[in-house]
């Protein structure tokens, strides 16, 4: 039979796996970041390869009533 594993193991195993979730939650959110910011590229790019100038979007405020 398999002897249960001591709790140091255990302790280690559970902040390793902490670590390892977090490192996957910072990938992932990165892999969001690359791909918003891929697509503002190429909505640029096609703008430009229209022809059309001025491509760079416009922040607008909203007016105060």
């Amino acid at each position: 039979m398999a002897e249960p594993e001591p709790p140091e193991d255990q302790d280690n195993r559970t902040i390793e796996n902490a670590v390892m979730l977090g490192f996957f939650v910072v990938l992932a959110a990165a892999g969001i970041w690359l791909l918003g910011t891929m697509a503002d590229v190429r909505k640029v790019q096609d703008c430009a390869a229209q022809g059309r100038r001025n491509c760079a979007s416009l922040e607008i405020p909203d007016r105060v009533r």
